[in-house]
């Protein structure tokens, strides 16, 4: 992972330099905080591993700089990743980032999560985005096939507060660790998965079958 982390931050610092993916510049910060970062859930938890091995498709919502999708699909070549992202910018650069790393797992779809519909089973990231009783109420599917899972800081659950409360009938806790990362603040895995089939229907929507 150490050259895969010097031929990122290399790209980051030339051909992406103007699109701000990322404020950290130094090469040994960056592959603790952005690489190792992205890639110690998957190593520390054996749940989300379970989940992401059985579907074999992990969906990442707001990859903003390419975190933690790009250094999950170099370590899980065997794995299909694809991201949403509001920001067309975003999208196009790290497509192209994703594609001079050489990594043929991942697709990255410009959409919001309220315009996709998860047809097939597979895990769902968030990392750097949003709160569990804004994004969990309006994930679309027709299956309960799927585990969401939310790395946070160590603020994330005040963050949430009671709002939790509103969401326990439809929602089971299946993960709750804390994950140590050289030189960073303490992170929070924390997962969930359905109890009752999501709202929602296909009409309209992307659907994740379309890039598998």
């Amino acid at each position: 992972m150490l050259d895969f982390s010097y031929a990122y931050l290399h790209l980051l610092k030339t051909k992406y330099e103007g699109l701000n993916l990322t404020n950290i510049l130094d090469q040994d910060e960056f592959y603790n905080k952005q690489i190792i970062d992205s890639i110690q859930p998957y190593l520390e938890s054996p749940i989300f591993k379970e989940w992401v091995q059985k579907t074999k498709v992990v969906v990442d919502v707001g990859f903003g700089g390419g975190f933690p999708i790009l250094p999950l699909a170099k370590l899980l070549p065997e794995v299909k990743f694809i991201g949403i992202e509001s920001r067309r910018k975003k999208v196009d650069a790290v497509q192209d980032i994703a594609n001079e790393l050489k990594l043929n797992n991942v697709q990255l779809v410009h959409s919001r999560l309220e315009d996709v519909f998860f047809d097939k089973p597979c895990t769902i990231t968030f990392k750097a985005v949003g709160t569990m009783i804004n994004y969990l109420p309006i994930i679309h599917s027709y299956h309960k096939d799927f585990a969401v899972f939310f790395y946070k800081g160590p603020g994330f659950k005040d963050l949430e507060g009671q709002d939790w409360l509103k969401l326990e009938k439809d929602w089971k806790i299946i993960e709750d660790r804390e994950v140590n990362v050289p030189g960073t603040q303490l992170r929070l895995l924390y997962g969930v998965e359905p109890v009752n089939v999501p709202r929602g229907t296909s009409k309209s929507l992307v659907k994740i079958s379309q890039f598998l």
